[in-house]
């Protein structure tokens, strides 16, 4: 995922008012976006990224962000509060609060999968420990694939992860019919997924964009709020 600009690491406490109370229910949040609305689910499995966003929703800092990475049949990212007034043709997308979060991954049970919520962060190379933005999300699109790409994924799955992660048959099942992003499973968070407006996702991820992958015109989001 795009860099970004991230100077710490803070391992979150517990968030508070805002945090899930009954492990039974997940909470939602729903985007309003100017292409529709996006309802979105909470994983209880990753409490640290939930409890994060659920924080940064009440504080209203997604309102008026744009999406400001938007790459066809790949994924949808939002999350650089600095973008409300990005003036045309400017590159966005580097600023997120500073501190980080500590992966939570969850795999097999929670995968790239279409309509996956999952947390960008900064490279490898800089973050060996694949800590999260504090702020920067992105909505899988995707597409599906074949068995051989499948498998070439894989591969570059087990370079990265040092054969730890393995894509089960019931992933590649989904992979193959329904779709995603496999090569980024076991290396960023997925803390939750869309119920609602997958559509309105996949119209975000189709728009024109230029050089920086920022739709041509721009797309926001209006509004956040906790639903449930």
């Amino acid at each position: 995922m795009k860099k970004l600009t991230i100077l710490t690491l803070l391992f979150l406490s517990a968030i508070g008012h805002v945090s899930a109370q009954d492990t039974d229910t997940r909470r939602e949040v729903l985007l309003e976006t100017t292409m529709g609305n996006i309802r979105l689910e909470l994983y209880n499995e990753t409490p640290l990224h939930r409890d994060n966003f659920l924080k940064l929703v009440a504080e209203g800092y997604y309102d008026g962000n744009l999406w400001h990475r938007v790459i066809g049949d790949f994924m949808i990212q939002t999350g650089d509060s600095t973008s409300r007034h990005a003036e045309p043709g400017r590159s966005v997308g580097n600023y997120s609060p500073d501190y980080t979060i500590p992966a939570e991954f969850v795999f097999p049970k929670y995968f790239h999968k279409r309509g996956a919520l999952a947390a960008a962060r900064e490279g490898d190379s800089v973050n060996p420990e694949r800590a999260s933005s504090s702020a920067q999300f992105y909505i899988v699109v995707g597409k599906t694939f074949s068995d051989m790409a499948l498998d070439r994924y894989q591969e570059r799955i087990d370079k990265a992860t040092n054969g730890t992660v393995k894509l089960t048959d019931e992933i590649r099942d989904y992979y193959r019919k329904i779709g995603g992003t496999p090569w980024l499973d076991g290396q960023y968070t997925v803390f939750g997924e869309v119920v609602e407006g997958l559509d309105v996702a996949q119209k975000i991820d189709y728009v024109r964009t230029d050089d920086y992958n920022r739709p041509i015109d721009d797309v926001k989001i209006i509004r956040a709020t906790i639903v449930k």
